[in-house]
């Protein structure tokens, strides 16, 4: 059952890369903010030939009941993350679905697709601790069994 949901908006990068074959191009997300409003579905933040950076909104982060148990692992995280995937589209690495649960951006990692994890800023952190205050009581755990 979806519980919230925030509108963000990922930072992208697109480097040139120099290697024995040749030029290419290397793409990642490498920021998120929350999205207020107001912005383009598309920015251009700087470009240059080595390294282009553009903000891209659209995006939702949601939260359901059945991720309770990865939101709260991420948040207990010494680095807590918001996964993002992302697709090319148009020549552009564009995000397709975000998430700031550890066991949904573990899966995005193993499907095969593009995906990054980045820093979670404090205010995506603190709508999900606040979340987790109202919504989750985390099992004890059990320590090992000798004998």
């Amino acid at each position: 059952m979806k519980m919230g949901s925030m509108p963000v908006a990922f930072i992208m990068q697109r480097r040139a890369v120099m290697h024995k074959w040749g030029a290419m191009d290397s793409w990642s997300a490498v920021g998120v903010v929350p999205d207020r409003g107001g912005l383009a579905a598309l920015q251009m933040l700087s470009e240059s030939a080595q390294r282009d950076y553009y903000l891209v909104s659209g995006i939702e982060l949601e939260l359901y009941t059945d991720e309770n148990e990865g939101y709260y692992e991420n948040i207990m995280a010494p680095d807590s993350k918001v996964f993002v995937l992302w697709r090319m589209v148009d020549g552009r690495a564009m995000p397709a679905r975000a998430s700031v649960s550890y066991v949904e951006g573990t899966r995005m990692f193993d499907s095969g697709e593009d995906a990054d994890g980045v820093t979670m800023p404090a205010e995506i952190y603190q709508w999900v601790a606040s979340y987790l205050r109202d919504n989750f009581t985390p099992r004890p755990r059990k320590g090992r069994q000798h004998g």
